[in-house]
């Protein structure tokens, strides 16, 4: 989430000097896998070009490149031979309601402020498959450590007793070979957290299967029970309480290692992410969302047009829901001094997230951890009398899907700053009918009628003019959102937009992260 559209032009200056001070402990937080592939051209795109002068003028070869850098796909067990970054899990395949998925992300940021995660849940009768995006603000430390710490907590409040028991056994003797030690397994990882923080982290996961086995000890039947809303909403809140309680526990760490964990803690509970999660499995979809990160569902009607369903709602100024939910939360308190200029405490944009325990904790704890770190005088935001003032706990939407349900889109708002719903819905749509002709015409059959030939011609006549310049349906995306207009995609347009200079590109597009999820039309049939 770029500063433009989650701070407020005081709040960035206020808080551009605690941002430095973090700043070294933000790039320590994650260990980037390097890209893969020899030797590759380089491009200077917008995070790397300088001000002033013109921009770099790229060939439409160029601009692909950049384009396609970070997209994967999987489709079934194949994931993309020309994926370039990360590393893909060969064991880890799609089945059931899934039939592929394709995710591209293209920062503003440098680094992004955008994560996400796509995992295969592999242990519990309740398994399906998990899908993500996490967008950070004041930092990438917070969207980082959530990407790669939330599925875990979900998919361990969805096992059973004794499944969890099982989990909890395996987790505490550290074998990570143990056939349940794993409940969930990436996709496609791009990144590691450093050791010490690995180890920190599990520590706190080991107390919460520890808490969920003692709820589940006290009365089994209600644990099983409970609905998926439920076991949802308190994944996140079990995580954010995690992250709030390593934070604190650090705060009198004094030795040389205990101040780089001390200060990566600290980076972590200090930044913010906006989070949409979606589980699927077989036919139920559950969307679980806090922020302003929105899912779209892509429907076929009865008339065979294309229909947008929002599965999420953003939780901002502009929700009067979310307004009136605070105003009743602090009663007293002029609802004016809490949401000032549209944004919580003058500062925030969303109203809701995880992390930002500058917005969550008592004065006296922000201030005992603050010092001794040169942050001192970052203290309480103004009229911050009755905290807490955010919230983690995600709205929780179900749908069972229909065979007329093809796709989800999941993006981060860089996405939507650029295009409405059904823009995109409609992008996707086309694009599924235009793929086909990326590859060779063939037929299925042995033996066809002339009037069968016809018809396939026909259909491959028609898709021919939705041919896509790429077979990643989130670049195809992120390519319409930069450079789309009224008679297609604007290479003049697109280049502009890829190579703003660093100190001007936030104040033209955000980070874009985009998943996009395909569904299995036959599976759905059945279900």
């Amino acid at each position: 989430m770029a500063g433009r559209w989650a701070w407020s032009r005081l709040a960035v200056q206020n808080y551009s000097h605690q941002r430095a001070g973090l700043r070294s402990a933000h790039r320590s937080v994650l260990l980037k896998f390097s890209w893969g592939g020899g030797a590759r051209r380089t491009f200077q795109t917008s995070s790397q070009a300088q001000s002033g002068g013109p921009g770099p003028k790229l060939t439409p070869l160029d601009v692909s490149a950049i384009l396609r850098q970070n997209e994967f796909t999987l489709a079934g067990t194949e994931s993309d031979p020309n994926v370039k970054g990360g590393q893909v899990n060969v064991h880890a395949t799609l089945s059931g309601a899934i039939k592929a998925y394709d995710m591209n992300t293209l920062n503003s940021n440098s680094p992004t402020e955008d994560a996400h995660t796509e995992a295969l849940q592999v242990f519990g009768k309740k398994a399906g498959a998990l899908f993500g995006i996490f967008d950070g603000h004041g930092g990438a430390a917070c969207g980082q450590v959530v990407a790669k710490r939330l599925f875990n907590y979900v998919a361990a409040i969805l096992l059973s007793p004794d499944e969890l028991l099982q989990h909890l056994e395996a987790r505490k003797s550290g074998d990570t070979e143990h056939e349940h030690y794993h409940v969930v397994n990436p996709f496609h990882e791009v990144f590691e957290l450093v050791a010490d923080l690995q180890r920190f982290y599990e520590s706190s996961y080991i107390r919460y299967l520890e808490e969920l086995a003692q709820e589940a000890e006290i009365n089994s039947e209600d644990y099983l029970n409970r609905s998926m809303e439920d076991r949802l909403k308190q994944a996140f809140r079990s995580l954010d309480d995690a992250m709030s309680e390593e934070a604190i526990q650090c705060r009198n760490k004094v030795s040389k290692e205990g101040h780089e964990i001390r200060m990566k803690t600290l980076s972590v509970a200090l930044s913010g992410a906006v989070a949409t999660l979606a589980h699927i499995q077989d036919a139920d979809l559950h969307v679980a969302s806090c922020g302003d990160v929105t899912a779209v569902l892509g429907s076929l009607s009865e008339n065979e047009t294309w229909v947008a369903k929002k599965l999420t709602v953003e939780h901002n100024a502009d929700n009067p829901d979310e307004v009136a939910r605070i105003a009743s939360e602090h009663p007293g308190e002029p609802i004016r001094d809490i949401m000032r200029g549209d944004r919580l405490l003058g500062i925030l944009a969303p109203v809701r997230a995880m992390g930002d325990f500058k917005f969550k904790w008592p004065s006296e704890t922000i201030e005992a951890c603050l010092a001794g770190m040169g942050l001192e005088h970052q203290g309480p935001p103004q009229h911050y009398k009755s905290p807490p003032y955010l919230t983690c706990e995600p709205d929780v939407i179900h749908h069972r899907l229909t065979p007329k349900d093809k796709f989800l889109v999941i993006g981060s708002d860089g996405l939507w700053d650029m295009m409405t719903p059904m823009q995109v819905i409609r992008l996707v749509g086309e694009h599924m009918s235009g793929k086909v002709t990326l590859s060779p015409l063939q037929f299925t059959q042995p033996t066809l009628s002339l009037g069968e030939i016809k018809e396939v011609l026909v259909h491959r006549q028609a898709a021919m003019k939705l041919k896509p310049m790429d077979s990643n349906a989130a670049t195809h995306l992120i390519r319409n959102a930069l450079g789309g207009s009224a008679y297609g995609v604007d290479h003049d347009r697109l280049v502009q937009m890829l190579t703003l200079p660093k100190d001007m590109v936030r104040m033209f597009r955000d980070d874009i992260t985009v998943t996009v999820i395909f569904f299995d039309t036959e599976y759905l049939r059945h279900c």
